[in-house]
């Protein structure tokens, strides 16, 4: 008797070893081009890309890009910390237990059960003519409604669960990559706002000196009332700038403290940018084919797709019979201290057939829905390949100029100090009037900002490019 069931057990466990359904996977061809954009906004691109010691970004660990030892340990307190993340890996663990439940499917679920009924019955439903109670104890093991997964579509879904799985560990390197670009950026405005404060109240000091001395020129009658309201408007803006700067540096304390998820030391805050200090200067952008398609973003589309082609192997089956088998063996008896004596076993052995045979367009339908899910997996799949291509052609773009933007702004800075130099000069000799010194004061002053935010630029360039290029996605681990 409990060989005959585990016989027939085995034997459903061998049928089921079939085939799936779903159409052989085949990735599809790059939508991007086989190189990145070329002309003068990317001049530069060439040198630095096989300079020697350029490595690619995604061969570089996030530690090794990250050269700053402070800006470092407020990655890791990020990585440890900041909910987001949290999240992510989350959504991985509930996503492994999603395949783990239907991976179940595919073996038979077996248990132990036991059973007693007590039912009182009149004389005229009695066999015996008499007024009575019946009782009844089984015990026994068994499994039921066990799927011969004959046409693949336990195996199907089996897959499918498991693609959407991987997809989530591809979209948790994503976040954790996003988040360490973030980390790095914040602290990066938060030191350039650092040295706009700075030069704002540099220049509140300066002007403040000489307004106090053109008012006291004023009082001698050696300068007029128009002198005196004009160095004012160059006091009163720079006290504007320090007040702006202030209330923006508290804000990007928020921020970093958002990406963190918690509070920050001021010992690990920065006070200026740090320029090249900060992360490596050198990435080798490589190939398109070669970069793009080891992005987690683009990966993890990737596998979405492939659960999405998987899935179409179920709606086939559903065509197909379903075969369920139900199998029980056990001891039953009247009285509970019979249960298991001799001659009291009983087994049971129910194969169950469906056949679809009419379903009003239902299967039909299903297997149209999840070719058109397929093609939509597809085409974001493609679609993210593109976005990755465009971010990192904007990244090496910006790339290209910078280091003539930053030469020409910093001639621009020199030019303007030395025109501010020769109109302060000009009008103690009373030369000119005051409104070219508030000019020239004015130029150098927006210069000098201009400055500061291209050498952010620079420095962020950076981290948009090595997180464009996929960076330190296979050693993600912090």
């Amino acid at each position: 008797m409990k060989q005959l069931t585990l016989t027939s057990l085995a034997v459903a466990l061998l049928l089921a070893g079939c085939t799936s359904m779903a159409p052989n996977y085949e990735r599809p061809a790059s939508p991007a081009d086989a190189a990145w954009p070329t002309g003068p906004s990317y001049q530069s691109n060439a040198d630095t890309s096989s300079a020697q010691g350029a490595m690619a970004a995604a061969d570089i660990a996030w530690q090794d890009f990250i050269t700053d030892e402070k800006l470092e340990k407020v990655v890791r307190l990020a990585l440890e910390n900041n909910r987001d993340l949290r999240v992510a890996a989350l959504n991985i663990e509930r996503a492994r237990a999603q395949y783990q439940i239907q991976r179940a499917d595919s073996f038979p679920s077996i248990g132990i059960n036991g059973e007693g009924t007590s039912q009182r019955l009149p004389a005229d439903l009695n066999p015996s003519g008499e007024a009575g109670i019946n009782r009844q104890y089984s015990a026994g093991i068994g499994t039921s409604a066990y799927e011969l997964d004959l046409f693949g579509r336990v195996r199907s879904l089996n897959e499918d669960a498991l693609q959407r799985y991987l997809a989530t560990e591809e979209s948790r390197k994503t976040v954790q990559l996003t988040l360490v670009a973030e980390v790095a950026n914040a602290y990066l405005t938060l030191g350039a706002d650092y040295e706009r404060l700075q030069l704002a109240q540099h220049t509140l000091a300066s002007q403040k000196k000489s307004y106090d001395l053109i008012r006291r020129s004023h009082e001698l009658g050696a300068a007029s009332m128009l002198d005196l309201r004009q160095a004012q408007t160059l006091v009163e803006s720079a006290r504007v700038d320090v007040a702006s700067f202030t209330s923006q540096i508290a804000q990007d304390k928020n921020a970093l403290t958002l990406l963190v998820g918690g509070q920050v030391s001021d010992d690990l805050l920065p006070r200026a940018q740090n320029d090249g200090r900060i992360t490596l200067t050198q990435l080798n952008a490589g190939i398109p084919s070669e970069v793009l398609l080891r992005r987690p973003d683009v990966l993890e589309a990737e596998r979405l797709l492939q659960a999405a082609n998987a899935n179409i192997g179920a709606a086939r089956a559903a065509f197909f019979p379903r075969i369920s088998l139900t199998a029980s063996a056990g001891t039953t008896s009247s009285a509970l201290s019979n249960l298991f004596d001799g001659g009291t076993g009983f087994w049971s052995f129910i194969p169950q057939l469906q056949l679809p045979i009419f379903e009003g367009g239902r299967n039909r339908a299903n297997l149209r829905v999840s070719q058109v899910d397929r093609d939509i997996a597809q085409a974001q799949y493609e679609k993210a390949i593109q976005a990755a291509f465009r971010e990192v052609a904007d990244a090496l773009a910006q790339r290209g100029t910078l280091d003539e933007q930053l030469a020409a702004q910093t001639a621009l800075v020199d030019a303007s100090a030395d025109n501010h130099a020769l109109s302060n000069a000009r009008y103690q000799r009373g030369i000119d009037s005051y409104l070219n010194v508030l000019d020239a004061q004015r130029s150098l002053y927006a210069a000098q900002q201009n400055l500061i935010t291209l050498r952010m630029s620079k420095n962020s360039n950076h981290v948009t490019l090595y997180k464009a290029l996929g960076g330190g996605w296979n050693d993600i681990e912090n």
